[in-house]
């Protein structure tokens, strides 16, 4: 038996109640509304850059590494403040906050201000999957945990493929209407970022009336909340954000410290090593001569989020030993997080350069692409991720590390039909092999997601979260978008080339996910075990 099935409660085979379902349906409409506020940008991505005069890595830079590495940092303390705070009211504020962002976005006149509002986004939207997903571990029982988190994961694809339809039909209407600019001289791309933004403001609301389930009670472990939530979460703010880090390596000691330093110095001279090595060639890129934005920002801000994760992690490991010990200190954990990595890798970077790629070299209009690659891409993400979720339970009934197996499929089927996709010159074609792409990508989301959460106890499903998401962001989104978009400004504009050099990190997702499979089926078995080891106690302990 499964460490899901050995842990859940007594009547884990009860029917769920009709308000998990309807919560669970609320939570998909803010993660639709997530990723419409994230994906709009691709759409929008060719018209920004004629209208700021950036170039293709500036766009995979602001799409990917400007968001990411702030969503990363931020959903850290979050994700803490999840495991002790009201995630309901949690979830709102953010809500709240990124859909603010979004819509001030529509009033960015430069590389600059556009970048500080997609910041800002990054650090609202860090607060909806770490509590989304503990509330979704404690609304739903083991049995059903990764059919209903494929579900809410479900609200990306809608998110992103709607993304496409709306922003095309605002764009192309708005600059119709005002070909020399509209009220307040905005133009389509920035009435776009306003009329998806401001929907926000009012589903914050919605989320403020949901009900705030007891904490691991349907696993059998319920945990009183935490009386002091802000307390841990303040200490997890020092411990992940430059320069507060110093003090909170400090405050434990000397050799933290000396620890804290050395990581800090690594990873400026990683980031200043690249800034010197990898724009070399960059020179020429037409974005680089406004002196807005230069391609050594995207190592700098790398590097500022890398280290962030060094620091955190050590702090974790001095505060919260067995949290450590089932997350970072876990090669399971690492094994599962860091495949799953590579799947967002290529799959963020499809699915940013998908719209600009057929609009700038198969000459698609706007709005058929919100026809036939909006609308489709919706449908293809949604049925790939539920899916997977489903066979991702089914397979786990039948052996322990059956959930790998579908992150393992969603890594390497889509790689050929990926590579036809940007390589053929028919745009209807291009839109089946999207399709496809999409679907394929999207089976190994909720299997990544309910394993990063079967590795942990249920006090600890918020931080196992936050570290699930550094590898989908740090990782997919802050270096595939960008590096698709790098190779393509260095190669006159070749975004088929940029799209189909992201590919080449298979093969490390693949030697990931097979130690995946050799070490999660014990690792699930020594939970508790492995825990109490590192000094956690349990309730039910003699």
């Amino acid at each position: 038996m499964s460490q899901d099935n050995a842990a859940a409660a007594p009547d884990a085979d009860a029917p769920v109640p009709a308000y998990s379902w309807y919560a669970l349906g609320v939570l998909v409409l803010v993660y639709v509304l997530n990723f419409i506020d994230r994906q709009i940008l691709s759409i929008l991505a060719n018209d920004i850059k004629a209208d700021l005069g950036v170039d293709d890595a500036y766009l995979g830079f602001l799409y990917g590494t400007a968001f990411a590495v702030f969503y990363s940092l931020f959903g850290i303390p979050l994700g803490k403040l999840a495991d002790g705070w009201k995630r309901t009211r949690l979830l709102a504020i953010g809500l709240a906050l990124w859909s603010t962002m979004t819509a001030l976005s529509g009033f960015a006149r430069n590389a600059a201000t556009l970048t500080v509002a997609r910041i800002g986004v990054g650090v609202g939207e860090a607060t909806a999957s770490p509590s989304a997903y503990s509330l979704i571990s404690d609304w739903f029982p083991a049995r059903l945990r990764a059919t209903a988190l494929a579900i809410y994961s479900s609200g990306l694809y809608i998110g992103g493929g709607v993304s496409i339809w709306i922003g095309a039909l605002i764009v192309e209407n708005w600059n119709r209407a005002y070909p020399d600019g509209g009220p307040l001289g905005l133009a389509g791309w920035q009435a776009a970022f306003l009329a998806v933004g401001i929907p926000g403001l009012v589903l914050a609301l919605w989320v403020l009336s949901l009900k705030e389930p007891v904490r691991g009670a349907i696993d059998g472990l319920p945990t009183p909340e935490n009386p002091r939530p802000f307390a841990g979460f303040l200490r997890e703010l020092v411990e992940v954000i430059p320069p507060f880090t110093l003090i909170g390596a400090a405050m434990r000691g000397a050799r933290a410290l000396a620890l804290n330093l050395a990581g800090l110095g690594f990873f400026v001279l990683a980031a200043l090593g690249l800034s010197q090595v990898v724009p070399a060639s960059a020179n020429l890129l037409p974005g680089t001569a406004a002196g807005a934005w230069r391609v050594s920002d995207q190592w700098l801000f790398l590097g500022l989020g890398y280290y962030a994760v060094f620091s955190w992690a050590m702090g974790l490991k001095a505060r919260d030993l067995p949290t450590f010990r089932l997350t970072w200190g876990s090669p399971a954990f690492v094994c599962v997080i860091l495949g799953y990595g590579m799947v967002a890798f290529m799959a963020y970077a499809n699915s940013y350069w998908g719209a600009p790629y057929a609009e700038r070299v198969l000459g698609a209009s706007k709005t058929e692409l919100g026809t036939f690659l909006g609308a489709p891409a919706a449908l293809a993400g949604f049925l790939g991720v539920v899916l997977g979720g489903r066979m991702a339970d089914y397979l786990l009934l039948r052996r322990p590390d059956g959930r790998i197996w579908v992150i393992l499929f969603g890594l390497v089927t889509p790689v050929p039909v990926v590579y036809a996709a940007f390589t053929t010159h028919e745009l209807a074609v291009f839109y089946a092999l999207s399709f496809l792409a999409n679907m394929l990508t999207a089976s190994a989301l909720g299997a990544a997601a309910a394993s990063s959460q079967a590795l942990v106890l249920p006090r600890m499903r918020g931080v196992a979260t936050a570290t699930f998401f550094l590898a989908t962001t740090l990782v997919g989104l802050g270096l595939g978008p960008f590096i698709a978009g790098y190779v393509s400004a260095i190669n006159g504009d070749d975004l088929s080339r940029g799209v189909l050099s992201t590919l080449a990190v298979m093969p490390v997702g693949v030697a990931l996910l097979i130690g995946a499979l050799v070490l999660f089926p014990r690792a699930m078995r020594e939970i508790r075990q492995r825990a109490a080891e590192a000094g956690e106690v349990f309730a039910d302990t003699p």
